[in-house]
């Protein structure tokens, strides 16, 4: 009785907040990687569906959208090491590196369909390139692929996050405590009309329980420098892309509205079975929280295809 207690404590300590967005479909687990404690969420039945994050995000990113996916599907919404309730610093935050920590944890599922968003995409493409016979499908939400399209100069200069997280030690400082505040700030100028898309929007897509929860984790400093960390692996990306096998995987590419076609044009150099690129209509960044129901039938579409 007092070990089934001192498990119960374990796992009520490592859920995250707000304690409400599980239900009794997804459960919280972990498993060890090569020195790293990764945490997942598990739910639902059916075929394998792995998710993975971009920044500044975690595994709940993708929680308007599991349920349904788990109607058909099991779902693991993954943190990437060292992010989120995952614990640990990996080897390096470029992103074939990533990729391999997820081939490591998700191996045994067979061929899962791979889903990723923001530079969560870049790992899910380094794992259909590295990993083919275990990528059942590419799903690939709203990033321009490092290079060869885009060179790593060229891309720091798309956005000022880019350039600025690029930075060795200079966000931290700057961030510092501030992290909820900067999160907050930052979550509106990537949304739908937001500033990066030459609107005017300073309306958050998250909740203020949302942004906690993002905030909770980020807040941590080895969280927060991983997460800048993830900018600052970008010319080493580049020439992961340029060195990686083409794809041939079947591929879904989502993007925010009017984005799609140039988000094809830096990925079809390296992923040569695009089934469809694809707007989420009034969707900027932020697609699964934007426009939930859009992107959850695109999906289970192109899963079931």
């Amino acid at each position: 009785m007092k070990r089934v207690l001192a498990l119960l404590l374990l796992i009520t300590a490592c859920t995250p907040t707000p304690e409400t967005t599980l239900d009794q479909t997804f459960r919280h687990e972990y498993a060890g990687v090569d020195g790293i404690r990764m945490h997942y969420v598990k739910g639902g039945s059916g075929t394998p569906v792995v998710l993975i994050h971009g920044w500044p995000q975690t595994w709940y990113g993708w929680w308007p959208i599991m349920p349904a996916l788990a109607e058909r599907h099991t779902v693991y919404a993954i943190d990437l090491p060292g992010l989120g309730d995952s614990t640990g610093t990996p080897k390096s935050y470029d992103k074939a590196t990533l990729a391999r920590y997820v081939h490591a944890l998700t191996k045994n599922l067979g061929k899962p369909a791979v889903i990723g968003h923001d530079l969560g995409a870049a790992v899910a493409f380094q794992h259909a390139s590295q990993f083919p016979a275990d990528t059942g499908k590419l799903g690939y939400l709203d990033l321009p692929l490092p290079g060869p399209a885009i060179d790593a100069r060229t891309y720091r200069n798309l956005s000022w996050h880019i350039a600025f997280h690029s930075q060795p030690a200079v966000p931290e400082a700057v961030v510092g405590d501030n992290v909820r505040e900067y999160l907050k700030l930052f979550y509106p100028q990537v949304s739908f009309n937001g500033s990066a898309f030459g609107g005017t929007n300073t309306q958050s897509p998250f909740s203020d329980e949302e942004i906690d929860e993002f905030a909770r984790t980020y807040r941590k400093p080895e969280a927060l420098k991983g997460g800048f960390d993830l900018y600052r692996t970008l010319d080493q990306d580049v020439k992961d892309t340029e060195a990686a096998a083409p794809t041939s995987i079947p591929t879904l590419i989502m993007a925010a509205q009017g984005q799609a076609e140039a988000i094809r044009a830096t990925a079809a150099p390296r992923m040569t079975n695009i089934v469809r690129a694809v707007d989420v209509p009034r969707a900027g960044h932020w697609l699964a929280e934007e426009n939930p129901q859009f992107v959850t039938a695109e999906l289970l579409r192109f899963l079931s295809e």
